[in-house]
């Protein structure tokens, strides 16, 4: 067998459908779309959970309950390798992890987390430790205080 006399099995490949061409492609006219309304336009895109008019489902059903979730307080995080950015003998506060770029925004205070190995001697000034981190900063002679 060549290139040449390569031929493609019978049914693979079909013409495409040309909608809208009358006399026997039986999708002349409205193109397989039926008589008017919403979807026999063009552009159409119908939500999933749309019910036509009638009042959906997710208003018709009572809502109960109550998410305190609004209302939780979120810490910035960081990590403890991230400290070690600093001089020894440096003193960590939120204002200085903000203006050297490393937290983005304080939220309601800074939390500080064990992941990874404190090197240097600091002060850190935060507003919550992790158990881990306190162990850690501790062992490594650091000082904590908590704002």
């Amino acid at each position: 067998m060549k290139l040449h006399e390569l031929e493609r099995n019978v049914g693979a490949k079909q013409e495409r459908r040309r909608v809208g061409r009358g006399m026997g492609s039986g999708l002349g006219k409205t193109s397989g779309r039926g008589e008017k309304g919403q979807k026999a336009r063009s552009g159409v895109s119908i939500p999933a959970q749309f019910e036509g008019g009638q009042l959906p489902l997710y208003r018709r059903l009572p809502k109960r309950g109550f998410s305190n979730s609004d209302f939780k307080v979120r810490y910035a995080t960081i990590n403890l390798s991230d400290l070690n950015k600093f001089d020894d003998g440096c003193e960590v506060t939120p204002e200085l992890l903000k203006s050297t770029g490393i937290l983005k925004n304080q939220l309601a205070g800074v939390k500080v987390l064990g992941n990874g190995e404190l090197e240097k001697k600091l002060t850190i000034k935060a507003h919550k430790f992790s158990k881990s981190a306190i162990e850690k900063i501790e062992k490594s002679g650091s000082k904590i205080e908590v704002l």
